[in-house]
């Protein structure tokens, strides 16, 4: 293999396979993937945390037959806790937050044989669905470095796209692995709740709206690190139901005929762009093609009452968990410690009585049982995504002193995903439209609470029929 065109001709696992037959050393991907790294991350400003030794370490002492054996990674600087490296939480409250053990899912990580050599960048406390912060600065769209990469696992979509890896560590509590994967031009699931682990620290991410994967180039590399992945962990609160098969089987099993709920427009009412409306439009001429069966109908839901609940619960968990830091520190928080956008968070949460979280959960509850009647009737809700094509970097920074300007810019922008954070479905967001002056926008299908399984195999039909593979951004090729 010679040079870094080859490193980006393959996921993760085509570069595994390459290290199996011999005809790559893991050592040289890790190369490949420093080197680019170092070429590309000053214009997109994607990596958080160089840890370039510690991957080299993790070289030493890699599971032998492990699906990504080799393949290099990054995790995301929120949740994530990498023993003996900061996790920051993209907030300088955090600065020197050093963690004394793995959290669950990086061990998984490692048994899936990744090498660890960094950490992406996020907006404080992934609360913005752009990745810009004071702490972290800004993260930029290889496709267009004016354009936001998403949020908040905006550096791992970044990463992704601009060619540094194949696949990152992500995380979804309102829509932060679907957004930056649309804005990017990638495959994102978010998982079922609890498909896979939170522990050992906490037993569910903002109240169970949150959950983990990764963002990656193909389905299959997405499907088999959920095999490597999912499953609940001793202690944990709840899990999913019960998956006993091998997801990455379920990407060349043909889905059958789907019925297909077309939503056009957010439960907000929010405006929806035109080049995201035709993009769910020819999305559904695609799966009309395929034999599926498509029908306009908008899922039940007030989103007065819902975005109400959700709001509650990121809210509450952010205030908590940043009042807990400065408890750590021997101090009360105050405004200058972080963003403005979290210190409405924290003002917000204080106004809230005691009984505001419970009402939220069963909220949330009772909306995960009407989407539950929805889907007798329907396999898969599709939408646009985002309400628009990535948008430009300025307004959506955390710390923007005009909050109500940041609020609207937020809510007209992701519109679409949060529904499927309250109750708790598995969502996914395909690259299947690009702009006439170039953008990716992505198109969302969500299924049934658990049934990750349908999502998959329409996935695979989807990247098989209209490939995405080969499109890959111009600016910092």
């Amino acid at each position: 293999m010679a040079g870094f065109s080859d490193y980006r001709d393959h996921d993760g696992l085509g570069l595994a396979d390459l290290v199996r037959k011999g005809e790559i050393s893991q050592h040289e991907l890790l190369e490949a993937a420093i080197e680019r790294a170092e070429d590309v991350n000053p214009a997109i400003n994607a990596l958080s945390q160089k840890l370039y030794a510690f991957g080299e370490n993790m070289l030493k002492d890699l599971p032998a037959n492990a699906p990504f054996a080799g393949v290099p990674f990054l995790l995301k600087d929120v949740s994530a806790m990498l023993s003996g490296t900061l996790t920051t939480h993209g907030s300088k409250l955090f600065a020197d937050n050093m963690a004394k053990a793995d959290t669950t899912l990086v061990e998984r990580y490692k048994h899936a044989g990744v090498v660890i050599f960094g950490k992406t960048t996020s907006p404080e406390m992934a609360l913005a669905a752009s990745t810009e912060s004071t702490f972290c600065g800004t993260t930029r769209n290889p496709w267009s470095l004016d354009r936001t990469a998403g949020g908040s696992s905006g550096g791992a979509a970044a990463a992704v796209a601009a060619g540094i890896v194949p696949i990152a560590h992500a995380s979804d509590g309102g829509g932060s692995i679907r957004i930056p994967a649309s804005c990017c031009g990638l495959f994102g699931l978010k998982p079922s709740r609890a498909r896979t682990p939170n522990g050992p620290l906490a037993g569910e991410g903002w109240g169970s709206l949150s959950a983990s994967h990764v963002v990656t180039r193909t389905v299959r590399d997405s499907a088999a690190m959920l095999d490597a992945t999912h499953g609940p962990a001793p202690g944990d609160p709840y899990c999913a139901p019960y998956y006993g098969g091998r997801f990455l089987n379920e990407v060349k099993t043909n889905p059958g005929r789907l019925r297909i709920a077309f939503q056009r427009a957010p439960l907000s009412g929010a405006a929806v762009d035109p080049e995201c409306a035709r993009a769910a439009e020819d999305a559904a001429s695609l799966l009309e093609q395929l034999g599926h069966t498509v029908i306009d109908e908008q899922p039940p839901g007030d989103w007065e009452e819902l975005g109400h609940a959700l709001w509650v619960l990121v809210a509450s968990n952010v205030s908590r968990a940043v009042k807990n830091r400065a408890a750590e520190l021997g101090r009360d928080i105050k405004p200058d410690d972080i963003d403005r956008a979290t210190w409405s968070a924290v003002e917000f949460a204080s106004t809230l009585p005691v009984e505001a979280y419970p009402d939220a959960l069963a909220r949330i509850h009772m909306q995960g049982r009407r989407m539950a009647d929805f889907h007798r009737r329907h396999d898969v809700v599709m939408s646009p995504t985002l309400a628009q094509p990535p948008a430009p970097l300025g307004v959506q920074h955390t710390n923007n002193p005009d909050q109500a300007a940041y609020a609207a810019a937020l809510q007209a922008f992701t519109p679409f995903t949060q529904l499927f954070n309250l109750t708790g479905q598995p969502s996914m967001s395909t690259p299947l439209h690009w702009t006439s002056d170039g953008l990716p926008v992505g198109v969302m299908f969500s299924a049934a609470f658990g049934d990750e399984a349908t999502l998959l195999r329409l996935a695979g039909q989807l990247e098989k029929a209209k490939p995405w593979f080969g499109k890959t951004p111009g600016e910092v090729s």
